[in-house]
């Protein structure tokens, strides 16, 4: 087989491969991520209430048809605020995912392909941003800018490009010296056309999957931000704000806390379930 011909059928390996339907978890992890952003997404033809409009006359109501899920301290109905939550807590985790993702691979591509001084400087600052727990970090930047939204975006990317770059890297080193890569220099191709044509169409499904994972921990950071007080601000429906919100109330209105709290935990889940699908179909592409 001829190195363009060897290099064509891992691509198409690689594409068919994520786009198969994969396990039954798989499979059902892709369904329910579906419908929760179909139910985000299409909130106000779902729930009739405004998530921050007060209404002090149905404090504390427990879960009824009125209310499937009862309502807060201050009248709102938690309901329509888990899942317009849903757009803040799915938007943290996919742009905590998507821009980490975009610098990590390119900067890994360059390290991993370059090597040399390039890998060795790109090396040392991903070995000092890794050798802080990654929450203490994300917290001690948000504390510095301030809290918000967007500068937990910043916090996130500042300190989750790292892992892509390491795994991209890694893939690089070992793909560059196969043969259609070989080939290609030796057709005198440019850095960027086999980097960018050649090597990154066969390196980026090991950051796919581990973006997944990743996603499931943005969500929490997100929420744990907002819990404390450094992530979104009142009164935006948030899960972790919702749950901070109403911890005072959680032996006489414990729906408040659990509704907000098992959205996360199912989040998590179904990610990771799409996450271990993914796993399963690139050990696959490897051979492993």
């Amino acid at each position: 087989m001829t190195a363009g011909a060897e290099q064509t059928v891992a691509r198409r390996s690689l594409l068919q491969r994520l786009l198969s339907t994969g396990t039954l978890s798989y499979r059902l992890g892709l369904l329910a991520l579906a419908m929760i952003v179909l139910a985000a997404i299409f909130a106000p033809f779902i729930t009739p209430y405004d998530p921050i409009a007060l209404d002090m006359t149905s404090t504390l109501h427990p879960p009824s048809f009125v209310h499937p899920f009862g309502t807060d301290h201050l009248g709102r109905d938690v309901f329509a605020r888990v899942l317009y939550g849903a757009r803040i807590d799915l938007q943290i985790g996919a742009i905590g995912v998507a821009v980490p993702l975009l610098i990590g691979t390119v900067v890994g591509l360059i390290a991993g392909y370059f090597g040399g001084w390039t890998d060795a400087v790109i090396g040392r600052v991903v070995d000092v941003v890794i050798a802080f727990p990654f929450l203490v970090l994300v917290i001690a930047i948000v504390a510095m800018l301030g809290p918000g939204l967007l500068n937990l975006y910043i916090a996130l990317t500042l300190v989750s490009w790292v892992l892509y770059a390491r795994i991209v890297r890694g893939e690089t080193m070992a793909l560059k010296r196969r043969e259609y890569v070989l080939a290609a220099r030796n057709l005198g191709f440019s850095h960027s056309r086999i980097m960018f044509r050649h090597i990154l169409p066969n390196t980026i499904a090991p950051a796919f999957v581990f973006g997944m994972s990743d996603f499931a921990l943005d969500v929490q950071v997100g929420a744990t931000l907002s819990f404390f007080g450094l992530g979104v601000q009142p009164p935006t429906p948030e899960w972790g704000l919702m749950i901070a919100e109403s911890r005072t109330f959680l032996l006489t209105a414990p729906w408040a806390i659990i509704a907000p709290g098992a959205a996360i935990v199912v989040v998590s889940l179904v990610v990771s379930l799409i996450g271990d699908g993914l796993a399963d179909l690139a050990r696959g592409i490897d051979g492993r």
